[in-house]
C-alpha cells in the first residue's frame, strides 16, 4: 500500500518557484522585457526541451540564461506553474489563451500538458475552433508530427464542408501535408474532377515561373509541375472520371502523368472491364441524404450569396452558442425580403422594403472578390427618422434625405480600421480601486471602456465621446448617457453609463459582485444577470489614424 501526498508536494515545489533563492537559470521572455528565475534540475527533468537547451548553454555569473522572446510573460508564468506544481488554472481564461498555451507547451515539449489542452479545446471549445478555422488549419499542418487530434478534428470538418479550405483565399498557401491528408480520404465530399482542378491550381501556385497561358508551356514547365505534385497525383481517382472530364480536364495536363497511367486511363474509358497495370484507387463515398419524390422540383437556393452551411453558422452567431448548429438543427428560416438583382440597387429601395422589419440579416457580395460582408439587426429598420437604436447592435437608421444615398451600414474590417486604440488604464496593471479610474481617466475624451466579466466569456462596455471629469457629478448628455461622479462617490463607483455601472464597496471591482447592468427605466439592455464581478477592465482612448 502506497501513501501519496501529491498536494503537499505540489505546494512545496510551487513555494520553491516563488521563493527566488538558489536559482541558477534565468529565462527572458516577451522580447527580453520580462524575466523568470528557475532551477536547472527541475527544468531538465520536466522538459526534454530545457534539458537540451541547458546542456548547450555556458553559465554567466553562475546562471544560465535562456531567451524566448516570442513567448509572453503570461503564458510562460502558466508553464512554470505547471512544471513546478503540476497545476494549470484555466478559470476565466479566454479560449485564445488556452490555444496559445497549447502551442507553448508543445514548443517546450511538455507532452502531457499539450495533449490535455488539445483535448480540452476539441471537447469544450469547438465553436471557437470553427470560428477561427482557416487560421488554425493552416498553422497546425505546419507542425508536421504534432496535434494529431486537432488535425483529425479539422479534416473531419473539411471533408463535409470542403469549400472552407478549397475556396479560401489562402488555399494555395496550404501545406502539402495538409492537402495530401485530404486527398487520401475516401469520404472527401467533392466531385473528383473539382479535386483535380484544385490540385492543379495549388501546384501552379507553388511555382511563379510557369507561363499563364497553358499553350506556352514547354516540356520543362510540365516537368516542374509534375515534380511539385508528385506526392499528390497518386491520390486522384482517375478511373472514376467521365470521358468528358478526362478530355476537358486531364488531357491538357497529361504530360505530368506517367505514360503508363495515361495509357491505362484511356484504355479503361474504352474497355472498362479489361484489367490495367496502374493501381485503381476506389471511388470516394459521397454522402446521400435521400432522394426527393420524382415529381418534386429541386429546391431553389434560398440565397444567391450564402449556402445552408453559412445559414447554420449565422444562426450560431445570433444565438451566441458555443456549439455550432449543423444542417439538421438550424432553428431559423431565412425569408427573403429584398434582393438587389431582383428589386434594384437604389438606396431608397432598401428603406422602402425593409421598413418595420426586425431580426434581419443583410448580406453583401463584394465585386471582383469572393468576400461576403453583412450584419444582423435584432431591432426594426425605420425610414421615418434618424437615430442610433442601441450601441450593442450598432445599426443606424437614416433620415429621409439620407435615404436617397445610404443603404444599410456595414462594419469596418481589419484592413480599414480608421482608429487606433491607445491604452489609458488596465486593471491588472494599474489596479481595480474605483478612484484609480477617476485619477487616470480625468480629462480624457473619446474613450472606450471594456469589462471582462468574472466566470463568463462576456465582454461589456461603452463609448464616451466627451471627457471624464473627477471634479463634479452630473449627466453630461442623455444622447451619450455616461455619468461623472462626486468626489465621495468616486471611492465606490468606476466608469458609469446609464445601463452599465461598475461599482465596488470594497474598493476593488474584482472582490464583490455588485457591478450591474440596468437602464434608468428598470429594463436591462444587456442580456445577462444584473449583478457581477470582473476579471479585468481596460480604458482606451480612440484616436483617428493619420494618412
Amino acid at each position: 500500500m502506497a501513501l501519496k501526498f501529491f498536494d503537499k508536494l505540489s505546494q512545496n515545489l510551487t513555494e520553491l518557484l516563488n521563493d527566488g533563492d538558489d536559482y541558477n537559470v534565468i529565462i527572458e521572455v516577451e522580447n527580453k522585457e520580462k524575466s523568470f528565475t528557475a532551477h536547472s534540475n527541475i527544468l531538465k527533468f520536466r522538459s526534454s526541451y530545457f534539458r537540451r537547451e541547458l546542456e548547450n548553454i555556458k553559465p554567466e555569473n553562475n546562471n544560465k540564461i535562456i531567451i524566448k522572446s516570442s513567448i509572453s510573460a503570461q503564458i510562460f508564468n502558466v508553464i512554470l506553474q505547471y512544471i513546478y506544481g503540476g497545476i494549470v488554472d484555466l478559470e476565466n481564461c479566454e479560449t485564445r489563451l488556452i490555444y496559445d498555451l497549447m502551442l507553448a507547451a508543445d514548443e517546450f515539449e511538455i507532452e502531457e500538458l499539450t495533449n490535455k489542452l488539445e483535448t480540452l479545446l476539441i471537447e469544450t471549445k469547438d465553436s471557437w475552433l470553427r470560428t477561427h478555422f482557416s487560421f488554425i488549419y493552416h498553422f497546425i499542418f505546419n507542425r508536421h508530427d504534432d496535434f494529431k487530434k486537432l488535425k483529425i478534428f479539422c479534416n473531419d470538418i473539411v471533408l463535409k464542408y470542403p469549400k472552407l479550405i478549397f475556396d479560401a483565399d489562402d488555399f494555395t498557401s496550404l501545406e502539402e501535408s495538409a492537402l495530401i491528408s485530404l486527398l487520401k480520404r475516401n469520404d472527401l465530399q467533392m466531385e473528383e474532377v473539382k479535386i483535380w482542378d484544385y490540385v492543379i491550381k495549388w501546384g501552379i501556385a507553388q511555382t511563379s515561373t510557369l507561363p499563364t497561358n497553358l499553350d506556352d508551356w514547354t516540356k520543362e514547365n510540365f516537368f516542374t509541375l509534375k515534380t511539385t505534385l508528385q506526392q499528390c497525383l497518386p491520390h486522384i481517382r482517375y478511373f472514376h472520371l467521365s470521358s468528358i472530364e478526362v478530355v476537358d480536364k486531364i488531357e491538357p495536363y497529361r504530360k505530368i502523368l506517367d505514360k503508363q497511367l495515361w495509357k491505362d486511363i484511356n484504355r479503361h474509358l474504352l474497355i472498362p472491364e479489361r484489367p490495367v497495370k496502374s493501381i485503381i484507387v476506389p471511388p470516394r463515398s459521397v454522402l446521400v441524404t435521400g432522394l426527393p419524390p420524382r415529381a418534386e422540383k429541386p429546391r431553389e437556393p434560398f440565397s444567391s450569396i450564402i449556402s445552408d452551411e453559412h445559414a447554420a453558422e449565422i444562426s450560431t452567431w445570433i444565438d451566441r452558442r458555443e456549439t455550432a448548429y449543423n444542417l439538421t438543427n438550424i432553428p431559423y428560416k431565412f425569408e427573403l425580403i429584398l434582393r438587389g438583382t431582383r428589386d434594384g440597387f437604389a438606396p431608397q429601395t432598401f428603406w422602402n422594403m425593409c421598413h418595420g422589419h426586425a431580426c434581419t440579416v443583410v448580406l453583401v457580395k463584394v465585386k471582383r472578390t469572393d468576400e461576403i460582408l453583412g450584419g444582423y439587426n435584432p431591432l426594426s429598420w425605420d425610414n421615418s427618422k434618424y437615430y442610433i437604436i442601441d450601441t450593442r447592435y450598432a445599426f443606424c437608421n437614416k433620415s429621409k434625405d439620407d435615404q436617397k444615398r445610404w443603404g444599410p451600414e456595414t462594419a469596418y474590417n481589419l484592413t480599414n480600421i480608421p482608429y487606433k486604440f491607445e491604452l489609458i488604464l488596465r486593471g491588472t496593471r494599474d489596479g481595480f480601486a474605483p478612484q484609480t479610474f477617476w485619477n487616470m481617466c480625468h480629462g480624457h475624451a473619446c474613450t472606450v471602456v471594456l469589462v471582462k466579466v468574472k466566470r463568463t466569456d462576456e465582454i461589456l462596455g461603452g463609448y464616451n465621446p466627451l471627457s471624464w471629469d473627477n471634479s463634479k457629478y452630473y449627466i453630461i448628455d442623455t444622447r451619450y448617457a455616461f455619468c461623472n461622479k462626486s468626489k465621495d462617490d468616486q471611492k465606490r463607483w468606476g466608469p458609469c453609463f446609464s445601463d452599465l455601472q461598475i461599482f465596488s464597496d470594497k474598493s476593488d471591482f474584482t472582490l464583490d459582485d455588485v457591478s450591474y447592468c440596468r437602464s434608468n427605466d428598470g429594463e436591462g439592455v444587456y442580456e445577462k444577470s444584473s449583478y457581477f464581478s470582473i476579471v479585468d477592465y481596460e480604458v482606451f482612448k480612440i484616436v483617428r489614424k493619420t494618412i
